[in-house]
């Protein structure tokens, strides 16, 4: 069975280890785990990884956040996974930093790369959503997201991401509501 991981981020020098780049670290962390590396393909870059029997499709999308559904599209449409086979790990301003929730649908929230997935595929897929914080001031919302995370938030989000690796590992074998009784908000697990 295929499971397309997808990791929501920017590329480029500038965008890492931004708040909007946690996807992007999340599925880094998978992958490290795997011993697997990302190469160059279209729209994106793609790793591989089996577990228990499950080949996980790690990509961390090439085409911006604002345009991220145009590589969820193509590559659920080239590896043939189907849509309850993908997880899109995002950033969320509206949890603590750190917090993790897995939903199995819903709305962007405002969250132009979730809208754009929404606007190309549908919103009846599964989404791992990482807490940011909001610590910004009205109208400074996108200097906060393109930000670097505090030494101080780093310590609470690094033991997290590894966390989030499990839990997707969990949804690739147990499916999402496991996944979401088992680690959906509890922060020490």
């Amino acid at each position: 069975m295929k499971y397309l991981i997808v990791g929501l981020g920017n590329v480029g020098a500038e965008y890492e280890g931004t708040r909007h780049n946690s996807g992007f670290m999340a599925v880094d962390t998978l992958a490290k785990s795997a011993e697997v590396k990302f190469q160059l393909e279209r729209h994106a870059y793609r790793a591989e990884m089996r577990y228990k029997g499950r080949t996980l499709i790690l990509l961390k999308p090439t085409t911006y956040m604002n345009l991220s559904g145009k590589a969820v599209k193509y590559w659920m449409m080239m590896e043939k996974v189907p849509m309850e086979n993908l997880l899109v790990v995002v950033d969320d301003i509206a949890l603590p930093v750190g917090t993790l929730r897995m939903k199995k649908q819903g709305s962007g929230g405002g969250h132009n790369g979730l809208g754009n997935i929404e606007e190309l595929i549908g919103p009846n897929y599964c989404r791992l959503r990482i807490g940011v914080g909001d610590n910004f001031s009205r109208g400074h919302q996108i200097d906060y997201v393109l930000g670097q995370f505090s030494p101080e938030e780093l310590a609470v989000l690094e033991p997290r991401l590894e966390q989030a690796a499990e839990m997707i590992k969990t949804f690739a074998t147990q499916g999402p509501d496991r996944a979401m009784n088992m680690f959906n908000g509890k922060q020490d697990k």
